[in-house]
């Protein structure tokens, strides 16, 4: 038999919406956490109107509510705060997106949830943090991955800064949250207390970024755009093959490049006193780049990616979602699964991040409709039907 999912027994409430805050959520859930979404009666997470629908369901929110119940709650009325303590007197972990100050405006900041609860774990999740001078200013990933760094080191040389088509910013504070969220769980095991994660989505992706501080810091580097290309190795780049696909291929360890370029007949190139470092092999980008290209545009993409694994060298196709769909490493570690749904019916998405050997996650369900358990969730914390009668009539529900 399988051990029960190693969340089992946690209890997180979803206030966030959009996309950092729901996503560290939905990790959680992945792993056994019992997730209840709270959404505002009228106003839905927007999620569930963004990207592409089919017969009217967001497809976007079947995957970022998967694993969560739903119940719908205005917490800016009187019952809404109090129901909401209630929740909170029985979670484990909240996780919030609001601005800073808005929980505090309806009474239900810090001091007030852990008088509820004193083991609640509250991770609150912006753009820019709790304080500073930006605190209170509107925040997006968008703005996260303009603001760290990223942008500008994205794109062509003579081209401009690049944001990503899919929020990267927002999907690294994600998980930086979930992991934040299972720190502050794992202090609470010694203290017996909850606290307060603070995550600030302009920071995650700064980390991501790597050591640009550091090399600022000493050496007053700043890291210019350089396409696909690196530099600290070549060649790395993609290439386009003789039946109009796209390879990349990356040598960031010296025997790779040195099994490149005998591949694509030009051994001699590793004769070359810049060729033993990754830093003078960038240098020399031109060069490298015409022999590769060269090589893989007169072969086929398949060709080219069954002689790169013949000569044990780094090579990947460029897929679209098309490929990924069918493609055997993927298919084989199980990355994409069918989740049955009884709106749209069977749906294929990504399966939980990663695999456990003895407590492995599960998606139990895809993102169900608005407000669809919030009796159940009600009766749960001890509401009577007609208590739950008198919310919805005074607007709370």
């Amino acid at each position: 038999m399988t051990a029960a999912p190693p969340l089992t027994g946690l209890r997180v409430v979803d206030l966030a919406t959009l996309f950092a805050g729901p996503l560290a959520a939905t990790l959680l859930g992945d792993f056994g956490a019992d997730v209840v979404k709270v959404e505002h009666p009228t106003r839905p997470d927007p999620s569930r109107g963004h990207g592409p629908a089919k017969d009217g369901v967001g497809l976007w929110w079947k995957l970022l509510g998967r694993n969560k119940r739903t119940m719908t709650l205005d917490l800016s009325t009187p019952g809404g705060r109090t129901t909401l303590l209630r929740l909170a007197a029985d979670a484990d972990v909240i996780v919030e997106n609001f601005r800073p100050g808005t929980l505090e405006k309806w009474d239900l900041g810090w001091d007030e949830l852990s008088a509820a609860n004193p083991r609640l774990v509250l991770a609150r999740v912006t753009g820019f943090g709790q304080f500073g001078p930006y605190a209170r200013r509107p925040g997006f990933g968008t703005l996260a991955e303009a603001m760290s760094g990223f942008a500008a080191v994205t794109g062509e040389p003579d081209g401009p800064p690049t944001l990503p088509p899919f929020g990267l910013a927002d999907s690294v504070a994600g998980l930086a949250t979930a992991y934040a969220v299972m720190t502050a769980l794992a202090a609470r095991d010694r203290t017996g207390r909850g606290q307060v994660v603070d995550m600030a989505i302009i920071e995650p992706i700064l980390t991501v970024l790597g050591p640009q501080p550091l090399w600022y810091d000493q050496l007053g580097l700043v890291q210019p755009r350089t396409g696909n290309r690196s530099t600290n190795n070549a060649p790395r780049n993609t290439y386009r093959t003789a039946d109009g696909g796209w390879v990349a291929v990356s040598t960031s360890a010296q025997s790779i490049a040195e099994r490149v370029l005998r591949l694509v007949g030009r051994p001699e190139l590793t004769d070359e006193p810049w060729f033993t470092t990754g830093a003078g092999r960038a240098a020399h980008a031109d060069v490298l780049d015409e022999a590769v290209g060269a090589w893989i545009a007169r072969h086929t993409r398949a060709e080219v990616v069954e002689a790169f694994e013949k000569a044990e060298a780094a090579v990947a196709p460029v897929q679209d979602v098309r490929d990924v769909m069918t493609d055997p490493q993927y298919t084989a570690l199980g990355t994409l699964t069918t989740v049955p749904d009884p709106e749209l019916g069977p749906l294929r998405m990504q399966n939980v991040l990663f695999r456990l050997s003895e407590t492995p996650g599960a998606i139990r369900w895809a993102g169900r409709p608005h407000g669809a358990d919030t009796d159940e969730i009600l009766t749960e914390l001890g509401l009577t039907a007609g208590e739950i009668t008198s919310l919805r009539t005074a607007g709370a529900l």
